[in-house]
């Protein structure tokens, strides 16, 4: 919407005389003659007067103010951010089905964009990971996997043990042997996430697999070139979803902003195997990677040779299957339809870690629709001019124009949008768009007198409303026009033989910026002129992140995070989620916000800054306090006040803690200073007497110990994380540090119901 300057008191002189006539009866019950004629509603009449001229001064300071500037300078609100989500497509067609950028799914009324044109296979595929079940510790230890192979059942063990024996028969004796489990995931997105971060090769491997259904798996069995239909002497391609577990970096894994992506290498399986009996492996060329290494959702762009007849997964010699470079083994019916495997692993040596989906024929998509044409109006002549576009917010992106074009001497004419005027002259034929009002305005030069104004094409964003659940996405449609300017595609229909869905929720979808937060945030973006130099501009950057909503950022100076040393140049921010259902008292940054903030904050950082986004650090504590409970008051209402009064005054999220802003940064934490919050409830006569504890980890980092302590010095970096508050009366002696903590160990370790016998 517009900025609209709001009136903080309405009432006009009637209401306020009613007001004040309706609290005669109240305070003074013996005046009962209430007519004009009565000097009394004469006073009352002259008081309603002035209190509207006062009302009237009163509505000018200080959002008017602040509006009234803010439309000098011309800086609009922040319009609705797109949501985006990533599309698993199905086909049974053997020459596979073409989609395009541009085309658009529907979930339900809410419609979504393809960004990437696709070619949808009849293929699936598998993802398996070869996880070790021996450390790398353990791997190194002499007789280690031996003795292990030795606690193995007796049938399993047989087996192993053929696998060990062919290995050293095949490779010598010195091979180290590493045992692992196979552990897969469908492409569906319903299996349990895969981690990739303790396999024995550091690969993921993908089988790609034939479908079920007759004709399309015998004919891709039999001849892959005649299974699948293509353009002949073209490579083919494919297109591998792929979005990795949420997953919550500490302070050491924090990532710096600017350093480049991992890089994947990718290797299909062939047919023929080499003359030694190993398996042959072929680069596969990469398209596109939007994944950045299979660090961020997004998908990969293969393609395949063009020759299909050599893909393939030869069988391996006895007891080597699984072992060494041969690919893992599948053990149920889709071994039937395996057609070749695919393996990537970093070429930096880095690990992949959790991975929640992978699959085949994916596309991602973006929650914008193409909006009508339409004509605005006609010039007037006069600078300035502005007209509202049918449909709002409108989407400002390159790859979604806003095409407005005017009739000059009876030929219509592009005009250039611009962000502003500034370096627009007299004869420019330049327009600017306020997305979030979807108006388009005309600067010193403007459409003449009879001129007509229209939009060719723009796109419209329904913001939140587009961050659908799981499946929702189940629909595809025509393609009303192509977002890249250069390359405008229709299709009449939709596409036969398609099925789509979204294994995954849809994410990044803001509505409009409220009034209230551009007051808050445009007069800092003012200050900081478009650069990230003092420690200000930093943390309220990091708080716009787009697609993000963030609590609370804080700016360290001169901090270096992976070394916990302050150095020159480096700058490291810490940011708070307003939302974390895994960790509610004590909130984390997932790997996917921060590295969103850290690439927002890479295009205002100074180039001679080292930027490090990181979680915050937290210290746990425990907080027991004995109180003498005043009479008339319940010990549960003041234990409850209590407990609720020191969680908000230790919280690290405003609006609470101290000052509101939440636990500041390093800041100690004394004892004492809780007594005094804990007298601030009602029913509290005084504090008997209260203990701060504090837990160290222990040198295995599986437990931790528990003391107390009067004062809790903090890093820098760090804040209090409140584990467990334990409030007793006065005639209770206060429970043992870390007492309570942790559930009582069961024996057995596994609790069995015992049935009573019945007579």
């Amino acid at each position: 919407m517009p900025l609209i300057a709001p009136v903080l008191d309405d009432r006009s002189f009637e209401d306020l005389f009613l007001e004040l006539r309706n609290r005669i009866p109240v305070y003074t019950p013996e005046w009962t003659d209430h007519h004009d004629s009565d000097v009394g509603i004469t006073l009352l009449q002259l008081f309603a007067y002035l209190g509207e001229g006062l009302q009237f001064r009163f509505n000018q300071i200080p959002e008017a103010t602040h509006l009234a500037f803010l439309k000098l300078l011309d800086v609009p609100l922040r319009p609705a951010r797109a949501a985006r989500a990533l599309l698993r497509f199905e086909s049974k067609q053997a020459a596979g089905v073409r989609l395009y950028a541009g085309d658009q799914a529907k979930a339900g009324k809410v419609l979504f964009t393809l960004e990437q044109e696709l070619t949808v296979w009849p293929l699936d595929c598998v993802a398996v990971a070869r996880r070790s079940l021996l450390s790398e510790e353990e791997l190194a230890q002499p007789g280690k996997v031996a003795e292990y192979i030795a606690h193995l059942d007796p049938g399993v063990r047989t087996t192993v043990q053929a696998s060990v024996d062919a290995i050293q028969l095949a490779q010598g004796e010195g091979e180290t042997v590493a045992p692992y489990e196979t552990v897969t995931m469908g492409s569906d997105g319903k299996d349990p996430a895969i981690d990739f971060s303790n396999t024995v090769d550091q690969c993921v491997w993908i089988a790609v697999l034939a479908p079920k259904d007759p004709p399309i798996a015998p004919a891709m069995l039999a001849d892959p070139v005649q299974g699948l239909k293509r353009v002949a002497g073209q490579p083919l391609p494919l297109s591998i979803g792929f979005s990795p577990k949420a997953w919550f970096p500490t302070l050491d894994e924090a990532p710096a902003c600017g350093q480049p992506a991992p890089t994947l290498q990718w290797q299909a399986s062939l047919a023929q195997a080499k003359a030694d009996g190993s398996v042959a492996y072929r680069s596969v060329r990469v398209a596109g990677d939007t994944t950045q290494g299979f660090t961020s959702e997004g998908t990969v762009r293969l393609e395949l040779p063009v020759d299909l007849a050599v893909l393939g997964a030869p069988a391996a010699p006895a007891g080597l299957a699984g072992t060494g470079t041969f690919p893992p083994e599948l053990d149920d019916d889709r071994a039937q339809r395996l057609w070749f495997w695919l393996r990537a692993w970093r070429s930096d040596g880095s690990r992949i870690g959790e991975v929640q989906l992978l699959t085949l024929n994916a596309a991602p998509c973006v929650q914008v629709a193409a909006a009508a044409a339409q004509l605005l109006g006609t010039g007037t002549g006069q600078p300035d001019q502005v007209y509202r576009l049918a449909d709002a917010p409108v989407v400002l992106d390159a790859r979604y124009p806003v095409e407005v074009q005017v009739e000059e001497q009876g030929t219509w004419t592009d005009w250039l949008r611009v962000e502003n005027f500034d370096a627009s002259g007299a004869g420019d034929a330049h327009f600017s768009v306020d997305a979030e009002a979807g108006t388009v305005r005309f600067g010193a030069r403007a459409p003449q007198l009879g001129e007509r104004i229209r939009v060719n094409r723009y796109h419209t964003s329904r913001g939140a409303a587009g961050n659908v659940p799981p499946q929702a996405i189940d629909k595809i449609g025509a393609t009303l026009s192509s977002p890249v300017p250069l390359a405008p595609l229709r299709r009449p229909d939709a596409p036969p033989g398609v099925k789509l869905s979204n294994p995954l929720r849809a994410y990044g979808g803001v509505d409009n910026e409220s009034l209230d937060a551009a007051l808050r945030r445009i007069p800092t973006e003012l200050r900081r002129n478009w650069r990230a130099v003092c420690q200000d501009d930093f943390a309220s950057l990091a708080l716009e992140t787009p697609g993000l909503e963030l609590a609370r950022a804080e700016c360290l100076p001169l901090f270096h995070a992976p070394s916990r040393e302050r150095k020159p140049g480096c700058v490291s921010v810490v940011v708070w989620p307003a939302r974390d259902p895994q960790h509610p008292d004590a909130p984390l940054p997932d790997a996917w916000e921060l590295a969103q903030v850290c690439g927002w904050l890479d295009r205002w950082r100074l180039v001679t800054t080292e930027l490090y986004v990181i979680p915050p650090t937290y210290r746990r504590i425990a907080v027991a306090v004995s109180v003498k409970v005043r009479e008339g008051f319940g010990l549960d209402a003041v234990r409850d006040w209590v407990e609720m009064l020191l969680r908000q005054y230790l919280a690290p999220l405003p609006p609470h803690g101290p000052d509101g802003r939440g636990w500041p940064l390093g800041r100690r934490v004394l004892a004492r200073e809780l007594e005094g919050a804990a007298m601030q409830v009602e029913g509290v006569e005084y504090i008997q007497s209260l203990r701060l504890d504090f837990a160290t980890p222990t040198a295995d980092g599986k437990g931790e110990t528990w003391s107390a302590i009067d004062v809790l010095k903090l890093a820098d970096w760090e804040v209090p994380a409140l584990a467990a508050v334990t409030v007793v009366d006065d005639q209770t002696e206060l429970p043992a540090p870390g007492t309570g903590l942790a559930p009582p160990p069961t024996r057995p370790p596994v609790a069995v119901p015992v049935m009573k016998e019945v007579c």
